[in-house]
């Protein structure tokens, strides 16, 4: 999960182990994930279900979700499969749609305007989930997640809750398990055996050295994954820096220093490293790097696919490309100087305001995170078939160009999400580093519960997104001479209202660090 995952965390998107790593591993009973069970068990667990949410499952119904990812090429085998249980258990089934990621910046906001009946689906704070909150896309949850999830409910952590609250009320249903603010480069090592590359990526430097040997050495690969979501780097070079992206996430346009006391908001054009960064950028454009038609490629999966040699992106990507594709060999180094566990709306669920059936889907989303078969089955798909355990209850993927793990990453937990056999000793370490840095109420940390309401500004915001996207994009990607263009971005986003957004989010991030204190 940027611009994907501009993504990512991240990312994302990665096939079924990248995307089951981001916690611990469990070690309680697996189900198979067949879909059977006992009638006297699925009596007794319909029966709880209903005594503690009154909820009617005399009629079946047939739920509708909605993911952000690129549908595997066998997942109905892994849906239908999965329904057994949900008939089961619940006397419901479930139809997952998906939103790839060449279209999701446009297709997901329309999703909820177009008034189409649907129950589930995906959200986070990179697809603005706070404004679509304001809009009325989501149903209020203050009565029903806490009556049909109530142990989903009660395993929520209070900053989780307070993430999940909008105007008093909630409206997602965050996960359960946390992930980290690390962002930086996967990269071949195998490519470059022969060559003077002294294995270094620690810096931009580092990447660009080792990018040079690449395009000098292997001609057949892209030296840098790049597609039509946009590039990374900008994000990357930021956090290098210590800067922090306001709304908590990747593919922002304001930002601030978390270290200082009263921080105040900037923007690109003001940061006095941006130039430094268009100019390597065009620099990088103009070894060919990257496609001079990026912007318009719909190829996702070029590192995973072998043909480029280096992808910026999340510890849970380059540990699923590891485990994915073990004929290759992968490093990967981390350039966020201020890392943070990501809002635990990083990943949620929410249910749709169009929804004829909230009860049942938040008591299908209760069993899916609360009980290990169901949700294996749903997350993993079929043992044997789409992935296998070892004897310490790791996965592995099996067959991954036609299987992968559910896109509905806000189901995973601590308790119940997998470790993929073959994770790499890199992971667990650098997990280690991070958990001990991250401290409550410092640095980056302070800021992950700061939800930016643009209800006031929707007009004046959304008008600043877009001026982004078709000005900052081709010109952090070189396509535009970097002084004249970063003049155009600044002049174009005055246009759109980025004083009145700033000075709007400034009173709001005030309030919110005054808050702190109390």
């Amino acid at each position: 999960m940027r611009k994907a995952s501009k993504l990512i965390s991240l990312l994302l998107t990665a096939a079924m182990a990248g995307t089951l790593l981001a916690g611990c591993g469990n070690s309680g009973s697996s189900g198979s994930g067949s879909g059977s069970a006992g009638t006297t068990a699925d009596s007794a667990a319909q029966t709880q279900v209903q005594e503690e949410g009154g909820l009617d499952t005399s009629e079946e119904v047939e739920l509708v979700m909605y993911v952000i990812s690129n549908e595997p090429a066998k997942q109905q085998e892994l849906t239908d499969n999965m329904n057994k249980l949900f008939k089961e258990k619940l006397n419901c089934t479930l139809k997952i749609n998906y939103i790839g990621w060449a279209e999701y910046a446009n297709k997901y906001p329309l999703l909820f305007s177009s008034g189409e009946a649907f129950d589930m689906a995906y959200t986070a704070t990179w697809l603005n989930y706070s404004a679509l909150a304001k809009k009325g896309a989501f149903m209020n949850l203050d009565d029903l997640w806490p009556t049909y999830a109530p142990k989903n409910y009660a395993m929520q952590s209070e900053t989780a809750k307070q993430q999940a609250t909008i105007d008093g009320h909630y409206y997602c249903v965050p996960t359960l398990l946390a992930t980290y603010s690390a962002y930086g480069p996967m990269f071949r090592t195998d490519i470059l055996d022969g060559t003077d590359w002294d294995g270094k990526m620690e810096s931009f430097e580092d990447m660009e050295e080792y990018m040079d040997l690449v395009k000098a050495n292997r001609p057949e690969f892209e030296p840098l994954d790049m597609y039509s979501s946009g590039s990374e780097m900008d994000d990357l070079y930021m956090w290098n820096n210590g800067v922090y992206s306001l709304k908590g996430s990747s593919n922002d346009f304001l930002f601030i220093d978390p270290m200082e006391e009263n921080p105040k908001i900037f923007t690109y054009y003001e940061y006095e490293k941006t130039p430094e960064f268009l100019e390597m950028m065009n620099r990088w454009n103009e070894k060919g790097f990257f496609s001079k038609s990026a912007l318009s490629d719909t190829d996702s999966d070029k590192t995973k696919n072998g043909k480029a040699a280096l992808k910026v992106h999340n510890v849970d990507t380059f540990t699923g490309l590891v485990i994915d594709k073990p004929e290759y060999s992968f490093d990967y180094a981390n350039l966020v100087k201020d890392v943070s566990n990501m809002a635990f709306t990083q990943d949620a669920m929410v249910i749709s305001n169009t929804s004829k059936h909230p009860e049942r889907a938040l008591a299908l989303w209760e069993l899916i995170t609360t009980d290990r078969e169901a949700f294996d089955a749903f997350f993993y798909g079929i043992e044997g078939v789409s992935y296998e355990l070892n004897d310490k209850g790791e996965v592995k993927t099996l067959d991954p160009d036609n299987y992968a793990a559910s896109a509905m990453w806000a189901a995973r937990t601590t308790e119940l999400n997998r470790d993929g056999i073959g994770t790499p000793d890199r992971t667990i370490e650098l997990k280690k580093e991070w958990d001990a840095y991250i401290k409550d109420g410092v640095g980056s940390q302070k800021y992950r519960s700061f939800v930016l309401d643009t209800s006031s500004i929707e007009t004046e915001y959304a008008a600043c997104q877009n001026v982004h996207q078709q000005y900052w994009w081709p010109l952090e990607l070189g396509y535009t001479e970097p002084v004249s263009g970063l003049k155009e971005y600044q002049e174009k986003m005055e246009a759109a209202g980025i004083e009145k957004v700033r000075e709007v989010l400034q009173q709001q991030l005030d309030a919110y660090i005054a808050g702190l204190g109390q």
